[in-house]
């Protein structure tokens, strides 16, 4: 899917010195080969402020700008990113028992933005991406969160399983769903601070962050079709969570 034109800049000066001034960017392509002075700060404000970059052949960026793009297309960050510190620490303030989402290669901003709008109705504190491997946070991601992502607290790590290690350290209980275990999710206690984590549309979730969750469960299955889209296995998974807490009151 092509990206609309109000949500990149292209060219070496605006694209530089908006990053120069703070401007947030989901990720900037480059062309493969560039050289000379102004490529090189870029590079180093890339670096430098954290930003997402990468490589790629001249062809991708002229089927997005038609014209003098000079070897560089931005992509403007859609919402506020909050550190995975002022993640836990917004939602410890605000609920004894925070519920996170953690998103491990959702690609599709469709399942993302619908699994953002369930965390919300669903009265969870907040997502948690990859940097690199998921799904852009981009206005049609918004979108079908209907506004969701604006309200929820998102952040954009790295890596999630220095991400997860931080939650577990703050007392996070970490879920996995997965069809590849035969516990149900009916046996593993979510009341208390949880983030759930739900794998890619294909693969599932990584077997490194299926070794480091605390509980690995799965949804009960009784038809021909083995799994759930995504966003609806979080949506199962999260009013679980809302269940067991309200028999809990």
């Amino acid at each position: 899917m092509e990206e609309k034109k109000d949500q990149y800049l292209f060219g070496m000066h605006p694209v530089l010195e908006a990053v120069r001034s703070g401007k947030k960017f989901d990720k900037v392509l480059l062309k493969k080969g560039l050289e000379g002075e102004q490529f090189r700060e870029l590079l180093s404000l890339l670096t430098e402020k954290d930003i997402n970059f990468q490589f790629v052949p001249v062809e991708r960026l002229n089927r997005t700008v038609r014209g003098a793009h000079q070897g560089v297309i931005a992509y403007i960050s859609q919402i506020d990113y909050v550190s995975i510190e002022d993640l836990v620490n917004n939602a410890l303030a605000t609920s004894e028992a925070p519920v996170f989402i953690i998103l491990d290669g959702v690609s599709d901003v469709r399942n993302l933005g619908a699994i953002a709008r369930t965390l919300e109705c669903a009265g969870g504190n907040g997502i948690i991406v990859p940097a690199k491997g998921g799904a852009a946070i981009n206005a049609d991601a918004v979108k079908a969160s209907a506004g969701a992502l604006m309200r929820l607290d998102t952040c954009k790590v790295p890596n999630l399983r220095v991400a997860a290690y931080y939650l577990k350290q703050s007392g996070f209980r970490l879920i996995a769903a997965t069809e590849k275990v035969d516990r149900m999710m009916y046996d593993t206690d979510m009341t208390g601070p949880c983030a759930i984590i739900m794998g890619s549309e294909d693969k599932g979730i990584s077997s490194s962050m299926l070794d480091f969750a605390d509980d690995r469960v799965c949804i009960p299955m009784s038809g021909q079709i083995s799994s759930l889209n995504v966003s609806v296995a979080a949506s199962v998974m999260l009013y679980e969570c809302v269940r067991q807490r309200f028999d809990r009151k």
